[in-house]
């Protein structure tokens, strides 16, 4: 698969995190993450090898409007 840009973005009023990928000059709403391990099964599901290795990874994903790996509620 080609590199493609996940993006994490900022938490929700209600928890979890909006998840995006985005290639091929387009973008895909893969979920609502909340949790580590539902982040790495969307990112299997669109096909990335070893998430697991790529959240930490700034060149693949992008964390907004929060800490990495932050979960919960917005503030």
């Amino acid at each position: 698969m080609e590199r493609a840009l996940v993006v994490v973005h900022r938490p929700a009023a209600s928890g979890g995190r909006r998840v995006s990928v985005h290639r091929d000059g387009g973008a895909e709403i893969l979920g609502l993450a909340h949790s580590d391990r539902d982040l790495i099964v969307f990112l299997e599901a669109a096909g990335l090898s070893s998430p697991a290795e790529l959240l930490d990874d700034p060149g693949w994903v992008e964390w907004r409007g929060g800490r990495p790996h932050e979960w919960g509620s917005a503030p």
